[in-house]
């Protein structure tokens, strides 16, 4: 059996499977490729970090869209 942790994503409680990565949470939002900027814990995550940082309960995740404009 997998076992799961839990994260506060964009404010809201979300399960996640324990080991799951940056990357793969994107894929599984369907946010591959988009222009954005993933937070934890109040720290910007390095784009060439997202394949390396796996997810721990707790973690406070924030996903923010880039919005062009002027």
């Amino acid at each position: 059996m997998k076992t799961s942790i839990e994260i506060h994503l964009n404010g809201a409680a979300k399960p996640l499977p324990a080991g799951l990565t940056a990357a793969e949470l994107l894929t599984e939002l369907n946010l591959v490729g988009q222009r954005l900027a993933v937070e934890i814990n109040g720290e910007i995550l390095p784009r060439s970090c997202f394949e390396d940082y796996c997810f721990k309960a707790g973690d406070r995740v924030e996903i923010v869209h880039a919005v062009g404009g002027g």
